[in-house]
């Protein structure tokens, strides 16, 4: 099994917004409705922001791809904080979510986080989504606050803020 993390291209960009909305299809129903998933996808995935999210400096996309095929894909960004960087987005083909893919795309956010400085990794993550939380606590990452966030639309999105330090090596999972 060939496995290779690069760069996002954009080139790249409409198979990506297709991998998301696998994920948002097969992760969110009975979680948030039809209408709010369709509103996400449009918000965060049109071609033209995620272009201009890979002309700027404090933002990375990287791909993975298994045997040639987009299997995830993670996007991280510097916070205006000092010393925090966030996990904004991270997504794995539902059909190849026990191969560590996720784990992968967590090490190379850490890799880039450690080469910007940043001594904390935080991540938004809906609440309703227990999969996840799960996956993340098994990166080390531990529930720091709970919030509602206005996306617009007139939706409202449940999250947890998760964060991870990156002053220590992730011992398995952290307790809120």
């Amino acid at each position: 099994m060939d496995i290779v993390i690069s760069p996002l291209a954009a080139a790249d960009v409409e198979a990506v917004a297709a991998l998301a909305r696998r994920v948002w299809q097969h992760t969110y129903p009975g979680i948030i409705s039809q209408e709010q998933i369709d509103y996400m996808l449009d918000q965060r995935y049109r071609a033209q922001r995620v272009n201009d999210e890979l002309g700027m400096a404090t933002v990375w996309w990287d791909q993975l791809t298994v045997d040639g095929q987009l299997a995830g894909f993670v996007s991280c960004l510097l916070t205006g904080t000092p010393g925090e960087m966030k996990l904004d987005k991270l997504y794995v083909d539902p059909q190849r979510q026990r191969l560590g893919i996720g784990r992968r795309l967590v090490e190379r956010v850490v890799a880039r986080a450690l080469e910007n400085a940043c001594e904390t990794l935080v991540l938004a993550v809906n609440k309703g989504n227990s999969n996840a939380i799960a996956a993340y606590r098994k990166q080390g990452f531990s529930i720091r606050d709970s919030v509602s966030v206005d996306i617009g639309g007139g939706f409202v999105m449940d999250d947890f803020i998760m964060a991870r330090s990156l002053l220590a090596p992730a011992t398995g999972p952290q307790q809120p």
